[in-house]
């Protein structure tokens, strides 16, 4: 089942790596013209060779090719494989994540919706940093899934555990953790008026609306206080990245980064190791 599922994965990200090559900023990013690009098959960018079916399997054909054409012998971008990984990697986590937390009756469902949420947020980050934005077509489908994930949180007998935060029982002290609604409306109201803050302090300098945007249905996935902690996270690493390519002077002190990838990140951080990293950080204080 995990082979099959890492499979299926590998499949869908190949699919996510046309969306996001051939999403020019105009059309639905879903547009069946665009997608197709007038039935044209897949080709070399560099020599216009036409790429047979064993030259497009998800990761085996990049590593049996070597990173390269077999025609012109072209470096292949290294975010096909990576966005072929991670989309694997999302088909066989999120559901081992789900299975700790989630009632069995419930959990296939759980976890279809937060598979399809999370490569929502992979192909948004793949988007943002080849385009530099965030399509409002793929913020509104990942509200549309967060609302089904808030649904599905309401029945009775869902969770197997305490409280409705990926941060289990240290929730609590941030408040509003009890009532699911509340938690995910506050969260998305928390959200989006942090970054509006910023947009307004920096004049839009140092947030696009792109990024308010965004953060409405992720603060209304994660909810309270799940989406200040990833924030946060996104925060730090942003700011470890910004380090990273200033010291290999890749960027300057008044560069810009798309920020959509570090919010993934974030999200991620809080779903897969939210508790053990708040108990690590209470820990410390004694608490």
């Amino acid at each position: 089942m995990l082979l099959f599922l890492f499979l299926l994965g590998l499949c869908v990200g190949s699919f996510l790596n046309v969306v996001a090559l051939r999403y020019d900023g105009e059309h639905f990013v879903f547009d069946p013209r665009v997608i197709n690009a007038g039935d044209e098959r897949s080709h070399c960018p560099r020599c216009g060779k036409t790429l047979h079916w064993y030259e497009l399997m998800p990761l085996i054909s990049f590593a049996v090719q070597k990173g390269k054409c077999r025609g012109c012998g072209a470096k292949i971008g290294w975010q096909y494989p990576a966005v072929e990984l991670l989309a694997g990697l999302i088909f066989v986590i999120v559901p081992w994540r789900i299975a700790q937390i989630v009632g069995s009756q419930y959990s296939l469902a759980s976890s279809i919706l937060w598979i399809i949420s999370f490569l929502i947020l992979l192909l948004i980050s793949y988007i943002d940093i080849r385009l530099g934005i965030i399509p409002d077509e793929l913020e509104i489908i990942l509200g549309i899934f967060a609302l089904g994930i808030a649904i599905l949180e309401s029945v009775p007998g869902y969770l197997l555990v305490a409280g409705h935060s990926f941060l289990g029982p240290y929730a609590s002290v941030f408040g509003f953790g009890q009532d699911i609604w509340v938690s995910h409306l506050i969260g998305m109201v928390a959200a989006f008026a942090f970054f509006e803050l910023l947009v307004l302090i920096t004049r839009g300098k140092g947030m696009g609306m792109g990024d308010v945007k965004l953060a409405l249905p992720l603060g209304f996935l994660f909810g309270w206080p799940d989406i200040a902690v990833a924030i946060m996270a996104a925060f730090v690493i942003g700011a470890i990245v910004g380090i990273i390519n200033i010291s290999i002077k890749k960027k300057t002190m008044g560069g810009t980064l798309p920020f959509g990838p570090f919010l993934a990140l974030g999200a991620a951080f809080v779903f897969f190791i939210g508790l053990p990293a708040a108990k690590w950080y209470f820990g410390m204080m004694g608490l």
